[in-house]
Protein backbone atom coordinates (compact mmCIF):
# COMPACT_ATOMS: atom_id res chain seq x y z
CA UNK A 1 0.00 0.00 0.00
CA UNK A 2 1.59 3.29 -1.06
CA UNK A 3 1.74 6.34 1.18
CA UNK A 4 -0.64 8.41 -0.98
CA UNK A 5 -3.37 5.78 -0.88
CA UNK A 6 -2.81 5.24 2.84
CA UNK A 7 -3.30 8.95 3.48
CA UNK A 8 -6.67 8.84 1.71
CA UNK A 9 -8.08 5.95 3.78
CA UNK A 10 -9.78 8.22 6.36
CA UNK A 11 -11.46 10.14 3.54
CA UNK A 12 -12.64 6.91 1.89
CA UNK A 13 -14.03 5.61 5.16
CA UNK A 14 -15.86 8.87 5.83
CA UNK A 15 -17.34 8.79 2.33
CA UNK A 16 -18.46 5.18 2.77
CA UNK A 17 -20.06 6.03 6.10
CA UNK A 18 -21.90 8.93 4.49
CA UNK A 19 -23.24 6.65 1.75
CA UNK A 20 -24.43 4.16 4.37
CA UNK A 21 -26.15 6.93 6.32
CA UNK A 22 -27.90 8.16 3.19
CA UNK A 23 -29.05 4.62 2.37
CA UNK A 24 -30.35 4.15 5.87
CA UNK A 25 -32.15 7.48 5.68
CA UNK A 26 -33.83 6.44 2.43
CA UNK A 27 -35.25 3.39 4.17
CA UNK A 28 -36.68 5.31 7.09
CA UNK A 29 -40.39 5.96 7.47
CA UNK A 30 -41.00 9.23 5.69
CA UNK A 31 -42.32 12.27 7.48
CA UNK A 32 -45.70 13.71 6.52
CA UNK A 33 -43.96 16.58 4.71
CA UNK A 34 -41.82 14.14 2.72
CA UNK A 35 -44.83 12.01 1.84
CA UNK A 36 -46.75 15.06 0.61
CA UNK A 37 -43.76 16.26 -1.37
CA UNK A 38 -43.19 12.90 -3.07
CA UNK A 39 -46.90 12.19 -3.42
CA UNK A 40 -46.37 8.57 -2.34
CA UNK A 41 -46.79 6.50 0.82
CA UNK A 42 -45.98 2.87 1.57
CA UNK A 43 -48.86 1.03 3.30
CA UNK A 44 -48.77 -2.61 4.40
CA UNK A 45 -51.59 -5.14 4.62
CA UNK A 46 -51.64 -8.73 5.89
CA UNK A 47 -53.87 -10.32 3.22
CA UNK A 48 -56.73 -10.99 5.65
CA UNK A 49 -60.27 -10.68 4.31
CA UNK A 50 -62.14 -8.43 5.10
CA UNK A 51 -59.59 -6.35 7.01
CA UNK A 52 -56.99 -5.75 4.31
CA UNK A 53 -55.88 -7.79 1.31
CA UNK A 54 -54.52 -7.64 -2.24
CA UNK A 55 -56.57 -9.15 -5.09
CA UNK A 56 -55.28 -11.05 -8.13
CA UNK A 57 -54.85 -7.77 -10.00
CA UNK A 58 -52.66 -6.29 -7.30
CA UNK A 59 -55.39 -3.97 -6.04
CA UNK A 60 -55.84 -3.41 -2.30
CA UNK A 61 -59.23 -3.94 -0.70
CA UNK A 62 -60.71 -4.26 2.78
CA UNK A 63 -61.92 -2.01 5.55
CA UNK A 64 -58.39 -0.77 6.24
CA UNK A 65 -57.17 -0.09 2.68
CA UNK A 66 -60.45 1.43 1.48
CA UNK A 67 -60.54 3.93 4.35
CA UNK A 68 -56.79 4.57 4.13
CA UNK A 69 -57.13 5.40 0.43
CA UNK A 70 -59.81 7.99 1.18
CA UNK A 71 -57.69 9.53 3.93
CA UNK A 72 -54.66 9.77 1.64
CA UNK A 73 -56.74 11.61 -0.94
CA UNK A 74 -57.74 14.10 1.73
CA UNK A 75 -54.08 14.53 2.66
CA UNK A 76 -53.11 15.15 -0.95
CA UNK A 77 -51.14 11.92 -1.34
CA UNK A 78 -51.71 10.70 -4.90
CA UNK A 79 -50.06 7.29 -4.91
CA UNK A 80 -50.05 4.38 -2.46
CA UNK A 81 -47.46 1.65 -2.72
CA UNK A 82 -49.16 -1.38 -1.19
CA UNK A 83 -46.94 -3.88 0.60
CA UNK A 84 -48.00 -7.39 1.62
CA UNK A 85 -46.62 -8.89 4.82
CA UNK A 86 -47.55 -11.65 7.22
CA UNK A 87 -49.50 -10.38 10.20
CA UNK A 88 -46.70 -11.26 12.59
CA UNK A 89 -44.19 -9.18 10.63
CA UNK A 90 -46.28 -6.00 10.42
CA UNK A 91 -44.94 -4.41 13.60
CA UNK A 92 -41.32 -5.50 12.98
CA UNK A 93 -41.66 -4.07 9.46
CA UNK A 94 -42.79 -0.72 10.82
CA UNK A 95 -39.93 -0.67 13.31
CA UNK A 96 -37.49 -1.48 10.48
CA UNK A 97 -39.05 1.31 8.33
CA UNK A 98 -40.00 -1.03 5.49
CA UNK A 99 -43.27 0.88 5.14
CA UNK A 100 -44.84 4.03 6.55
CA UNK A 101 -48.21 2.74 7.75
CA UNK A 102 -50.20 -0.45 8.27
CA UNK A 103 -53.85 -0.76 7.21
CA UNK A 104 -54.73 -4.21 8.58
CA UNK A 105 -57.31 -3.24 11.23
CA UNK A 106 -54.82 -4.45 13.82
CA UNK A 107 -56.40 -4.71 17.27
CA UNK A 108 -55.24 -1.92 19.57
CA UNK A 109 -53.69 -3.71 22.56
CA UNK A 110 -51.47 -2.44 25.41
CA UNK A 111 -48.52 -4.64 24.48
CA UNK A 112 -48.62 -3.36 20.90
CA UNK A 113 -48.91 0.26 22.03
CA UNK A 114 -45.50 -0.14 23.65
CA UNK A 115 -43.96 -0.81 20.23
CA UNK A 116 -45.88 1.30 17.70
CA UNK A 117 -48.31 4.21 17.39
CA UNK A 118 -51.98 3.62 16.66
CA UNK A 119 -54.56 5.88 15.12
CA UNK A 120 -57.92 6.23 16.79
CA UNK A 121 -60.09 3.15 16.08
CA UNK A 122 -61.36 2.77 12.53
CA UNK A 123 -63.35 -0.37 13.27
CA UNK A 124 -64.72 -2.54 16.01
CA UNK A 125 -65.65 -6.16 15.63
CA UNK A 126 -67.17 -8.58 18.05
CA UNK A 127 -69.10 -11.81 18.14
CA UNK A 128 -72.24 -12.80 16.26
CA UNK A 129 -74.89 -15.47 15.82
CA UNK A 130 -76.08 -17.10 12.62
CA UNK A 131 -79.73 -18.10 13.04
CA UNK A 132 -82.47 -19.55 10.80
CA UNK A 133 -84.40 -17.07 8.69
CA UNK A 134 -86.74 -15.14 10.94
CA UNK A 135 -84.86 -16.22 14.09
CA UNK A 136 -87.82 -18.32 15.37
CA UNK A 137 -86.32 -18.86 18.85
CA UNK A 138 -85.37 -15.19 19.25
CA UNK A 139 -81.74 -15.94 20.04
CA UNK A 140 -79.80 -12.70 20.41
CA UNK A 141 -76.91 -13.51 22.75
CA UNK A 142 -74.51 -16.25 23.76
CA UNK A 143 -75.97 -16.08 27.25
CA UNK A 144 -79.29 -17.30 25.83
CA UNK A 145 -77.92 -20.84 25.51
CA UNK A 146 -77.36 -21.03 29.25
CA UNK A 147 -80.98 -20.06 29.90
CA UNK A 148 -82.82 -22.28 27.40
CA UNK A 149 -82.70 -25.69 25.73
CA UNK A 150 -81.46 -24.18 22.45
CA UNK A 151 -78.34 -25.72 20.89
CA UNK A 152 -75.45 -23.71 19.47
CA UNK A 153 -72.97 -24.87 16.84
CA UNK A 154 -69.29 -24.01 17.24
CA UNK A 155 -66.37 -24.73 14.93
CA UNK A 156 -63.87 -27.21 16.39
CA UNK A 157 -61.04 -25.38 18.14
CA UNK A 158 -62.75 -21.99 18.02
CA UNK A 159 -62.57 -19.47 20.86
CA UNK A 160 -66.36 -19.50 21.17
CA UNK A 161 -66.21 -22.84 23.01
CA UNK A 162 -64.34 -21.23 25.91
CA UNK A 163 -66.79 -18.33 25.85
CA UNK A 164 -69.77 -20.66 26.12
CA UNK A 165 -68.20 -22.58 28.97
CA UNK A 166 -67.42 -19.31 30.78
CA UNK A 167 -71.09 -18.35 30.43
CA UNK A 168 -72.26 -21.66 31.86
CA UNK A 169 -73.50 -23.30 28.67
CA UNK A 170 -73.34 -27.11 29.13
CA UNK A 171 -71.69 -29.34 26.54
CA UNK A 172 -75.05 -31.01 25.91
CA UNK A 173 -76.19 -27.81 24.16
CA UNK A 174 -73.05 -27.42 22.06
CA UNK A 175 -72.80 -28.94 18.57
CA UNK A 176 -69.27 -29.14 17.17
CA UNK A 177 -68.80 -28.68 13.41
CA UNK A 178 -65.63 -29.11 11.37
CA UNK A 179 -65.52 -25.72 9.66
CA UNK A 180 -67.44 -22.56 8.81
CA UNK A 181 -68.76 -24.09 5.60
CA UNK A 182 -70.85 -26.56 7.65
CA UNK A 183 -72.55 -23.80 9.64
CA UNK A 184 -75.29 -22.99 7.12
CA UNK A 185 -76.51 -26.58 6.85
CA UNK A 186 -76.27 -27.13 10.62
CA UNK A 187 -78.53 -24.13 11.27
CA UNK A 188 -80.83 -24.48 8.25
CA UNK A 189 -81.61 -28.16 8.96
CA UNK A 190 -82.17 -27.67 12.70
CA UNK A 191 -79.15 -29.64 13.82
CA UNK A 192 -78.33 -26.51 15.79
CA UNK A 193 -80.45 -23.47 16.57
CA UNK A 194 -77.62 -21.04 15.86
CA UNK A 195 -73.95 -20.83 14.99
CA UNK A 196 -71.57 -18.75 17.13
CA UNK A 197 -68.69 -16.95 15.38
CA UNK A 198 -67.32 -13.44 14.89
CA UNK A 199 -69.78 -10.92 13.54
CA UNK A 200 -67.87 -10.66 10.26
CA UNK A 201 -67.89 -14.42 9.73
CA UNK A 202 -71.62 -14.53 10.45
CA UNK A 203 -72.29 -11.75 7.95
CA UNK A 204 -70.32 -13.51 5.21
CA UNK A 205 -72.12 -16.81 5.82
CA UNK A 206 -75.54 -15.13 5.82
CA UNK A 207 -74.77 -13.71 2.39
CA UNK A 208 -74.43 -17.20 0.94
CA UNK A 209 -77.92 -18.54 1.77
CA UNK A 210 -81.45 -17.18 2.12
CA UNK A 211 -82.19 -19.83 4.75
CA UNK A 212 -80.15 -18.12 7.44
CA UNK A 213 -79.47 -14.62 8.75
CA UNK A 214 -77.46 -12.82 11.42
CA UNK A 215 -79.23 -12.28 14.76
CA UNK A 216 -80.19 -8.63 14.27
CA UNK A 217 -80.43 -7.60 17.93
CA UNK A 218 -77.28 -9.42 18.98
CA UNK A 219 -75.43 -8.13 22.04
CA UNK A 220 -71.76 -8.79 22.71
CA UNK A 221 -71.05 -11.47 25.32
CA UNK A 222 -69.35 -10.35 28.52
CA UNK A 223 -66.63 -12.82 29.46
CA UNK A 224 -65.18 -12.46 32.97
CA UNK A 225 -66.46 -8.90 33.09
CA UNK A 226 -65.02 -7.88 29.71
CA UNK A 227 -66.94 -7.59 26.43
CA UNK A 228 -65.63 -9.95 23.75
CA UNK A 229 -64.82 -7.17 21.30
CA UNK A 230 -61.78 -5.73 19.49
CA UNK A 231 -60.96 -2.29 18.12
CA UNK A 232 -58.81 -1.98 15.01
CA UNK A 233 -56.77 0.99 13.88
CA UNK A 234 -54.01 2.14 11.54
CA UNK A 235 -50.48 1.56 12.76
CA UNK A 236 -47.33 3.68 12.52
CA UNK A 237 -43.72 3.63 13.69
CA UNK A 238 -42.93 5.65 16.80
CA UNK A 239 -41.12 8.31 14.74
CA UNK A 240 -44.21 8.98 12.58
CA UNK A 241 -46.28 10.91 15.10
CA UNK A 242 -46.99 13.75 12.64
CA UNK A 243 -48.34 11.28 10.07
CA UNK A 244 -50.43 9.51 12.71
CA UNK A 245 -51.88 12.81 13.91
CA UNK A 246 -52.78 13.88 10.36
CA UNK A 247 -54.49 10.55 9.73
CA UNK A 248 -56.41 10.90 12.99
CA UNK A 249 -57.71 14.31 11.96
CA UNK A 250 -58.98 13.06 8.60
CA UNK A 251 -60.29 9.78 10.03
CA UNK A 252 -62.46 11.64 12.53
CA UNK A 253 -64.00 13.64 9.67
CA UNK A 254 -64.40 10.69 7.30
CA UNK A 255 -66.10 8.49 9.90
CA UNK A 256 -68.99 10.96 9.96
CA UNK A 257 -69.73 10.47 6.25
CA UNK A 258 -72.00 7.95 4.48
CA UNK A 259 -68.93 6.83 2.51
CA UNK A 260 -67.30 5.42 5.64
CA UNK A 261 -70.53 3.68 6.65
CA UNK A 262 -70.79 2.22 3.16
CA UNK A 263 -67.27 0.81 3.29
CA UNK A 264 -67.85 -0.87 6.63
CA UNK A 265 -71.19 -2.31 5.57
CA UNK A 266 -69.66 -3.61 2.33
CA UNK A 267 -67.15 -5.67 4.31
CA UNK A 268 -69.67 -7.10 6.76
CA UNK A 269 -69.40 -4.75 9.73
CA UNK A 270 -72.74 -4.30 11.46
CA UNK A 271 -74.45 -1.13 12.63
CA UNK A 272 -73.48 -2.13 16.18
CA UNK A 273 -69.85 -2.48 15.05
CA UNK A 274 -69.99 1.04 13.61
CA UNK A 275 -71.34 2.46 16.85
CA UNK A 276 -68.85 0.54 18.97
CA UNK A 277 -65.92 1.77 16.86
CA UNK A 278 -66.24 5.14 18.60
CA UNK A 279 -66.98 3.74 22.05
CA UNK A 280 -63.33 3.70 23.13
CA UNK A 281 -60.31 5.86 22.44
CA UNK A 282 -56.85 4.61 21.61
CA UNK A 283 -55.60 6.03 24.89
CA UNK A 284 -58.12 3.89 26.78
CA UNK A 285 -57.29 0.77 24.77
CA UNK A 286 -53.56 1.26 25.23
CA UNK A 287 -54.06 1.49 28.98
CA UNK A 288 -55.92 -1.82 28.90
Amino acid sequence: MNAIFRSKIPQILRAAAAVMMLAAGAAQAATLAQIRQSGQIRIAVANEIPYGYIDMNGQAHGAGPDVAAQIMKRLGVKHIKWVTASFGSLIPGLKADRYDMVAAEMAILPQRCQQVLFSEPNSSYGEGLLVPKGNPKHLNSYEAFAKSDAKVAIMAGADQLEMMHALGVPDSRIVTIANNADAISAVATGRADAYAATGLTVAQLAGKSNKVQPAKSFTDPVIHGTPARSWGGFTFSTNSRDLRDAVNTQLAIFKKTPAWTGIMKHYGFTANDDTQSSAKTTEQLCRG
